[in-house]
């Protein structure tokens, strides 16, 4: 379950350019010893040694990944890009389901009014984080018409938390 938290949008920001920063330059720097690694081992002195490099390269990219996942992902510096991905990968989860939520909010379903409502809320999030206020301008009107159907079926506006059986309930609407 992913739970929506104020974020500072400068911090933020600044933040996430760091852990960006740092995760290049150690790709870069496995991506280099790995590619030297294997011109050096296998490669032919003079000879063309593209395919070691990508090789070299290709394996930096696995072992980059590697860290990232089992040894930066819970480091203080990278909470941020961690939060912003599963930000994105829960709007993901709604957007893939988005044509159910359309008509279960039709149907007044409190679960798709939720759904809607949360994703409305991460979405502008993302805007603010992002700093993309032309794409949070944009959806004003229809969060405002779904503020007012919350209010109509007495359903709080504030759903922070992605809760899975909103999800599955939503699963059960055809779309028209």
């Amino acid at each position: 379950m992913f739970v929506i938290t104020p974020q500072d949008p400068e911090l933020y920001r600044r933040q996430t350019r760091r852990s960006t920063l740092i995760v290049a330059l150690v790709f870069m720097a496995l991506a280099m010893l790995f590619s030297s690694a294997a011109v050096a081992l296998f490669g032919q002195s003079g000879g063309d040694n593209l395919v070691w490099n990508a090789t070299g390269v290709g394996v930096g990219l696995l072992v980059c990944i590697a860290l990232v996942r089992s040894v930066f992902w819970s480091q203080p510096w990278m909470a941020a890009a961690v939060y912003g991905w599963r930000l994105k990968r829960s709007l993901m989860r709604v957007t893939n389901v988005m044509h159910q939520v359309t008509a279960g909010v039709a149907a007044r379903d409190p679960a798709a009014l939720k759904l809607l409502r949360f994703y409305h809320l991460g979405l502008g999030q993302m805007h603010q984080l992002d700093a993309n206020s032309s794409a949070h301008g944009q959806m004003l009107g229809e969060v405002e018409r779904h503020l007012a159907l919350l209010a109509e079926q007495g359903i709080d506006p504030q759903q922070e938390r992605l809760q899975a059986q909103w999800l599955e309930a939503v699963k059960a609407y055809q779309p028209r």
